[in-house]
């Protein structure tokens, strides 16, 4: 038998624990469902917010226009198809192609030849509007001090005539009058202001005397304004197989953003025609150079030939020589090919260290055609030559001191380094050669000795002119073919869809911005609704209760949201015996019965978790309605502490539980009597110092007994045993111990309160109420679907009216009627019956 009870303990206190643990452990719809109504105008706002926001970022944020344009890869090189010199092999990388386009340096480039050097803008409240090449005057400036680039400099026209600068520089303010079409001096630069349009000007004027400095221009630093407008550019590969490369360019004004795209593909093209033909021009300029030096020595070796010949008789018959003379001579002609590219090397070394800038395109110009041009020399300058460009375009993001430039700078000299490591053992290999060569043309040099001396000097002398006349005319040659060469070179690119002026702007889009913001309201009010949802610990319905106790205890049922002021006294049920919450009295009276229906007089006791949960109001109204049916009842205020009843009854407290409870006074002359029939009351009386041992004290039970005697019903408002366990005594003795919830006032886990008392106190008979509830909600379980066997489902209507308010009645309102007025009928039955 021990073990028996044990065991059934502790499976009740298990139960006890996992509704605990799943106390918000479930989704419930509909309370997330209430949560949303209930944040309605905070949603509504939100919307509201988003909207305005979005029109006034439609209406003032400045629009963006995109422009673009598509370029095509070809190779088109002629010339070097057909002579085979040394050039462009046209190959056009695509992937190089798109880094040039990218590059900063390019578009810096391609906007010098916009006209931008002067911007021009209209000031508004809110945003600025730029004019480009649409503005009624113009300015050119020669700016002396460059720091003045990007100030504002104000433009107010006093008259046709007379134009107005103002702006500040230094912490300075400057205000100049300028003639128009005539130069203006200035400290800072000079100055020249025209006029494009005479009406528009008598139209800006106007618009100046309602606001003055409207309208502004900046002197551009084409590095700054490189730097602002490159984040606008993109270039992107269209078609791989196809070669082709797509330009957009976006702008506050749509003819600057087609400008921009047309000189990038525009000013790309001569780029390219520019770098194939450096080379070919670069080395034309060397074989001049050359002509100059080889036509200087042919002239001279000539004259010493005629000279000669004049001087002695030297026999001319060139067999005897013919076939040492001509090996001989291809000796010289070797050592005089290795003496050029010995001094190429030369020329290539003395520039790489004297000059601090290296120029890689002369330096491949001057490899061109040599026997280096295609060994790893080359192959180092093109390398040299790309992190040259990789420095120059840190330099518009960078500083000189920045680590990045210091680690590129090393990059530069260590490939300079290598580069003449390079060149120095080619030119050891070049002296190598040349040595043997002189070597073997001494050989043949001294087969000459056995011949007279004149013949010997001529034979010199001739040689020396056939090797000039030799070099003479390949240089000739060479020239004539890199000429044609630099003529025949067209671009690599065609332009396949030109830029042209858009007509809307890309941005801002009004779907996009208006997609953009309600979502984000959408998403702002769905997180404040989850936290609120979240965050919810409140009672609503008695579905809560009845689910968390997993329906253990039992539910007399709801008492509603009284809508008015509630009178001093709290006893409404007298007021309009037919309204809502008079009813729900009724029904809690009649469900007392299912929990006990013996005849003899009854104890309720009421309880809560905290003050302000209503106990005090539904204990008098309880105690009215039993009254109404004929039973006696009296209301006794426990709650020493904070006695509440003799205000409900607008009664002295003089006297009352305390002074009974010490012995002070007796029942009969502290019970007082209330206006209506059969209801009786005892307030608390002074509050005493030890509230907690006058409830549990022997007096207490002798006071309830004697009240038994003389009364049908004794109900008693006990303190909340959230706060103190004074009423837990009374609350185990009552025949309907009853707890008082309050909707959207109590705490979810005050629950855990019932279910402490009814596992850990023992208090079996324990029932719950729920005060306060707003019936006119049609969502989250209200009309709260009052079931559980507790039936009472207060919505508009059932034949019934709320302070006076008639409502349609619905087809089950009748049997609630049926079942109120058999209630009613039994009333004046045997002591201790409550309904």
């Amino acid at each position: 038998m021990y073990k028996e009870e044990i065991s059934q303990t502790n499976d009740s206190f298990e139960r006890y624990k996992e509704r605990i643990s799943n106390l918000t452990g479930e989704f419930e719809l509909g309370l997330f469902i209430y949560i949303a109504r209930r944040s309605f105008w905070v949603v509504l706002s939100l919307f509201a917010l988003a909207l305005l926001t979005s029109f006034l970022y439609l209406r003032y944020a400045q629009p963006k226009f995109e422009s673009s344009t598509v370029v095509q890869i070809q190779n088109t090189n002629t010339a070097v198809k057909i002579f085979k010199v040394a050039g462009d092999d046209g190959g056009g990388e695509l992937a190089q192609t798109l880094e040039q386009l990218r590059s900063k340096i390019f578009f810096k480039r391609a906007l010098s030849t916009l006209p931008l050097e002067i911007s021009y803008f209209a000031e508004g409240t809110f945003k600025n509007n730029e004019h480009y090449n649409n503005t009624p005057y113009r300015i050119e400036v020669k700016v002396k001090e460059k720091l003045i680039k990007g100030t504002k400099i104000y433009i107010d026209f006093v008259n046709p005539k007379i134009a107005e600068i103002s702006f500040d520089y230094a912490g300075k303010k400057y205000k100049e009058k300028c003639i128009v079409d005539a130069w203006k001096s200035h400290s800072l630069f000079d100055i020249k202001v025209s006029i494009q349009d005479a009406s528009q000007i008598q139209s800006l004027r106007k618009k100046q005397d309602i606001k003055k400095n409207d309208y502004y221009f900046v002197i551009n630093d084409l590095d700054v304004l490189a730097a602002e407008y490159f984040p606008n550019l993109e270039v992107k590969i269209l078609n791989q197989d196809a070669k082709t490369v797509k330009i957009t360019y976006k702008d506050n004004d749509p003819k600057k953003a087609s400008d921009v795209v047309t000189a990038m593909s525009q000013e790309f093209i001569t780029f390219d025609v520019e770098k194939k033909s450096e080379s070919s021009k670069s080395i034309i300029n060397f074989i001049d150079e050359q002509l100059k030096f080889v036509y200087e020595s042919l002239k001279s070796s000539e004259v010493l030939i005629q000279d000669f010949l004049k001087e002695n008789d030297v026999n001319t018959n060139e067999d005897v020589y013919s076939v040492n003379l001509g090996r001989y001579n291809q000796l010289e002609d070797q050592i005089i090919t290795l003496e050029i590219e010995e001094r190429v090397l030369e020329n290539i070394e003395k520039k790489i260290k004297k000059q601090d800038k290296i120029d890689t395109y002369t330096l491949l110009s001057m490899l061109a055609g040599s026997e280096f041009e295609s060994s790893s020399i080359t192959t180092q300058i093109n390398a040299l030559q790309e992190v040259i460009i990789k420095k120059e375009e840190l330099f518009y993001d960078l500083t000189t001191n920045a680590e990045s430039i210091k680690s590129i700078e090393y990059q530069i000299e260590t490939k300079k380094r290598f580069l003449l490591e390079s060149i120095n053992s080619f030119k050891e290999k070049v002296k190598s050669k040349k040595e043997e060569l002189n070597s073997k043309a001494s050989e043949f040099q001294n087969k000459f000795t056995k011949a007279p001396e004149k013949e010997i000097e001529y034979a010199r002398l001739q040689r020396l002119f056939s090797i000039n006349e030799k070099y003479y005319t390949l240089l000739l040659e060479k020239k004539t073919e890199y000429s044609i060469s630099k003529a025949g070179f067209v671009s690599n690119y065609l332009v396949l869809d030109k830029a042209f002026v858009p007509k809307s702007p890309v941005s801002p889009s009004k779907r996009t911005t208006l997609s953009l913001a309600l979502s984000t309201a959408a998403f702002l009010s769905l997180l404040i609704i989850l936290f609120g949802y979240v965050s919810h610990d409140k009672i609503n319905s008695l579905t809560e209760i009845t689910k968390q106790t997993n329906a253990s205890i039992s539910v007399l049922g709801i008492v509603p949201k009284y809508h008015k002021e509630i009178p001093v006294s709290q006893l409404l049920i007298d007021k309009n015996p037919k309204s809502l919450i008079a009813e729900a009295f009724r029904s809690i009276r009649s469900n007392l019965q299912f929990i006990a229906n013996s005849p003899e007089a009854k104890i309720v006791a009421v309880t809560s978790t905290i003050s302000g949960e209503g106990k005090t109001f539904v204990a008098i109204n309880l105690a009215g309605i039993i009254a109404f049916s004929g039973k006696k009842v009296i209301v006794i205020d426990l709650d020493m502490r904070k006695p509440k009843i003799h205000k409900g009854f607008q009664a002295e407290n003089f006297r009352g539980m305390s002074t009974i409870l010490i012995g002070k006074d007796t029942v009969e002359n502290c019970v007082q009597h209330s206006a209506l029939p059969n209801l009786d009351y005892i307030t608390a009386g002074p509050i005493p110092p030890n509230p907690s041992e006058l409830i549990i004290s022997k007096q207490m039970d002798e006071t309830l007994e004697r009240l038994k005697s003389l009364y049908d019903v004794v109900i008693i408002d006990n303190p909340p045993v959230g706060l103190v366990t004074d009423g837990i005594s009374i609350i185990q003795r009552a025949d309907f111990p009853i707890y008082i919830f309050r909707a959207d006032y109590s705490k979810r886990n005050f629950i855990q309160n019932v279910d402490r008392l009814y596992n850990e106190n023992g208090i079996k008979r324990l029932s719950v109420i729920l005060n306060g509830v707003d019936v006119n909600r049609k969502t989250y379980g209200y009309n709260y679907g009052y079931g559980y066997g507790y039936g009472y489902g207060y919505g508009y209507g059932y034949g019934y009216y709320e302070e006076g308010r008639p409502h349609k009645a619905k087809n089950t309102g009748s049997a609630l009627k049926n079942f109120f007025s058999k209630d009613k009928k039994k009333g004046s039955g045997n002591k201790g019956y409550l309904g």
